[in-house]
């Protein structure tokens, strides 16, 4: 029992040494802030440990000095944005008053100053500066000012959660700041027909807008199809236009190459005795038909990126490509002259090409997400 009793007083002692010497450590790196948020929480532990006692008081101290002294050169400033410099060092003040709150004998001793009246002051000031530069950029009507101004509202919305004004204004830069892009339908050129096919038990013009709506890359870009902008009276300020210009079905194309082989074989055997047999040897020849068949298709994909005015803004080229090839082999000749790699080659079972509904659904699968990644990066960079 008496063991037990000195490995916990034991473990106690090393606990608070260590503890002391990371809170120590941390003072004498001039970490004022984070002295004083561990000291306050191990002495939670134990309120009488006096050298994290001394090393709180001492660390709280140059820690104020510190922030005020920094406040007051911000007070100084000329920057707009002086007063969020101001709340911020004000919440690191705090954050101090409040971690020593909890442990009430240290809170008797150190007694804090309680800043929450500050920050809700400088609070108010930080968002309000930042209110009035967001619509300070909404007054130069451009899609990029509009953009800034959101981000301003943003900010002001951090400083003051809620306020009615900041969301009303949040709302309406963002609806100047976006780019509503529809998406037409696809359309063909000539007289080839893909429809049969579609992209996953959807259109391909469907299966496209979903991919972007679901990932656009791009906060201030949002995509519609042609009938969903009109049913919803969304203003279209770019459209997407996209023709299918070729699509190649291949044909088989045959490439065939022939050699001859030929093997010495016995084709007389005389036994005299059984240790004595004579053999009679002839070469015996084969001509081996080697057959390579291949089927290539092709797609081309024109994307066109148009403004509200039927400008041109960007167009791209996408292509998609489909190849199949199979091997086999025909002999004439004596069957004695194939060696056994010749008679796998002529043995191999015939390879059925892919159906024009598989070759049509690689193709489109193919240049659809080709696509969609040269679309979402345009919008990205806009």
């Amino acid at each position: 029992m008496k063991s037990k009793l000195y490995i916990l007083l034991f473990a106690a002692i090393i606990f608070s040494a260590f503890s002391c010497k990371t809170a120590s450590k941390l003072y004498e790196k001039g970490n004022y802030d984070e002295a004083v948020e561990l000291a306050a929480k191990k002495l939670q532990k134990d309120p009488g440990d006096v050298k994290l006692l001394d090393i709180i008081q001492s660390s709280y101290r140059y820690a104020v000095n510190d922030h005020e002294s920094r406040i007051r050169n911000h007070a100084e400033s000329s920057n707009e944005l002086k007063w969020e410099w101001m709340y911020a060092e004000y919440v690191s003040l705090q954050r101090m008053y409040e971690a020593i709150y909890r442990v009430p004998s240290v809170y008797e001793l150190v007694k804090p100053l309680d800043y929450s009246g500050y920050l809700v002051t400088y609070s108010e000031k930080a968002g309000d500066v930042r209110y009035d530069r967001g619509l300070s950029f909404m007054q130069r009507y451009d899609k990029q000012s509009y953009r800034n101004a959101y981000r301003e509202f943003q900010a002001a919305l951090r400083f003051k959660p809620g306020n009615r004004d900041a969301l009303q204004k949040l709302n309406e830069s963002y609806e100047y700041a976006v780019t509503n892009v529809v998406i037409l339908p696809m359309q063909q050129q000539g007289g080839f027909v893909y429809s049969s096919y579609s992209v996953g038990g959807n259109n391909f013009d469907d299966q496209l807008i979903r991919s972007l709506q679901y990932n656009t890359g791009n906060e201030f870009v949002k995509f519609y199809s042609a009938w969903d902008a009109r049913s919803q009276q969304i203003r279209t300020d770019q459209v997407v236009d996209m023709r299918l210009a070729s699509f190649n079905m291949g044909r088989y194309r045959d490439y065939r190459t022939s050699r001859t082989v030929s093997k010495e074989i016995v084709v007389k055997e005389i036994v005299y005795k059984p240790d004595s047999v004579v053999r009679e040897y002839a070469k015996v020849f084969a001509d081996i038909i080697t057959t390579r068949r291949t089927l290539n298709s092709d797609a081309r994909l024109e994307v066109h990126v148009k403004d509200n005015q039927d400008r041109w803004l960007w167009s791209d080229l996408v292509n998609g490509h489909h190849d199949w090839s199979t091997e086999f082999a025909t002999y004439t000749g004596d069957a004695r002259a194939l060696s056994e790699s010749d008679k796998q080659l002529i043995d191999r079972r015939r390879e059925f090409a892919p159906t024009e509904s598989e070759i049509t659904k690689c193709l489109l699968d193919q240049i659809s997400a080709d696509a969609l990644n040269r679309i979402r990066n345009y919008f990205n960079r806009i």
